[in-house]
């Protein structure tokens, strides 16, 4: 199974992008052996002004097109707040299940349109607070390559 990271907004050098490539590198690496695999971390971006209805609508277009023939999961403060053995469970269930493609969309400043929340198969949550995007791809990064460590019995996580 390939994951996938679509997010709105482009990431320029500096620590975060250093921090996410290292994550996905171990991602790939680790999760290999185990049948995970990592894909490219895709990024799209609307240049036109819009008001917030029209961007998130056209961000989520975009989404779906980065996104398409994939599972998609949405990270959205409205979603489930999960540990990470349950993430863990359900990134080794989908594998089990013979999900290909999984990718993980994140949206813009808006947030993401109904129609992401709509077709996504898993709603996940980094808890109440609002984070800045660069940040929870960060996370997501971090998480999926945890979530790959306790699929595979390997000791970074420690609970």
């Amino acid at each position: 199974m390939r994951v996938h990271i679509c997010a709105v907004g482009r990431l320029k050098a500096g620590p975060e992008k250093l921090l996410i490539d290292d994550y996905i590198s171990r991602l790939d690496a680790a999760g290999r052996p185990i049948g995970i695999s990592a894909g490219p971390v895709i990024e799209v971006e609307e240049k036109r002004k819009l008001d917030a209805p029209q961007l998130m609508a056209r961000e989520a277009e975009l989404l779906l097109a980065a996104a398409k023939g994939a599972t998609i999961v949405a990270l959205d403060e409205r979603g489930k707040n999960e540990t990470s053995e349950v993430f863990a469970r359900r990134l080794g269930e989908w594998r089990d299940n013979a999900t290909s493609d999984l990718a993980f969309v994140i949206g813009g400043a808006n947030g993401l349109a109904p129609a992401i929340r709509e077709k996504a198969v898993h709603i996940v949550s980094f808890g109440a607070m609002t984070w800045p995007h660069m940040l929870a791809r960060t996370m997501l990064a971090e998480q999926l390559y945890r979530a790959v460590t306790i699929l595979a019995g390997h000791p970074y996580h420690r609970p």
